[in-house]
This record gives structure tokens, sequence and C-alpha cells, in this order.
């Protein structure tokens, strides 16, 4: 679901999302309550759930703290439970989001991941390698392009 059609989830969606990434709960509210409350098609977000307790989430922001700030939107914060992964969710996420983005105008979309074949079995591919904030290390930077 997109949290625009259940604005009841944000702040679970919020606490959720921070307890995957460790990012602070208010900065998931503030992208949600952005999404919520302005026509802009991002920031988007997104969760899977199943029987009221989500299993996967997923978002769209304009950066994903790396150094390339012309490669926009990005898909970020993707993950599925442990008990839930491999049945195609991720994958289901992943379509959605590319389709609803393509329904508002967006058709290219990037994301940064250390997980290379994953992305290219959804029609992801290897774009350049990215300096994220305060990463040592490059990380890699996928493009889909919704046709």
């Amino acid at each position: 679901m997109n949290l625009r059609e259940k604005p009841q989830w944000k702040q679970k969606a919020a606490q959720w999302f921070h307890e995957k990434w460790n990012v602070p709960v208010d900065a998931y509210l503030e992208s949600i309550e952005e999404s919520l409350n302005s026509e802009n098609p991002v920031p988007q977000w997104y969760l899977a759930v199943k029987e009221e307790q989500i299993i996967g989430g997923i978002g769209v922001i304009e950066n994903d703290f790396h150094d390339r700030k012309d490669l926009t939107p990005n898909v970020c914060a993707v993950y599925v439970e442990e008990e839930f992964r491999c049945r195609g969710i991720a994958g289901k996420m992943l379509e959605t989001v590319c389709r609803d983005m393509k329904e508002k105008g967006i058709d290219t979309l990037y994301l940064i991941t250390d997980h290379d074949s994953f992305y290219e079995r959804y029609g992801w591919e290897f774009y350049c390698m990215v300096q994220g904030d305060g990463e040592e290390e490059m990380t890699r930077m996928y493009v889909h392009r919704e046709r």
C-alpha cells in the first residue's frame, strides 16, 4: 500500500523504518508527512502488510545519502522481514513503486545497494559507483527505466 492511501499507518511506519535502518524516527515521519501533504510525486512511502503487521517497506526520496545529487529520485529503505523473504515481496514492492512513479510522470529511478544480482532480476541495471555520505567505500548505483 502507498501510505498516501492509509495515512493512519504513518507513525507505525516511521517507527518500523527506523528500527530497520537506524535513521531517526523523526526523519522518516517528516518525509512521510511531506508525502501525505504534498502533490509532489517525491517523496513516497509504501508498506507490505499482512494481518496488520508490517512485513516490508520501501520509499522514494530525492537522495539516499550519496554525492550524486543529479541522480534522482532514489528508491530507498527496501526491506522485507526475514521470515517473509524469498516470496517475491520485495520484487512486488519494486514493481509497484516503478509503476506508481511512472503514473506520476517519473520513469527513471535510482538506488544504491551492495546487493547487485538481486535488483538485476527486477530490471535494474548497474549505472555507476557513488560515494555514500560518511562512507569510506564507494557504493553501487543502479537505475531503472520504466517503459
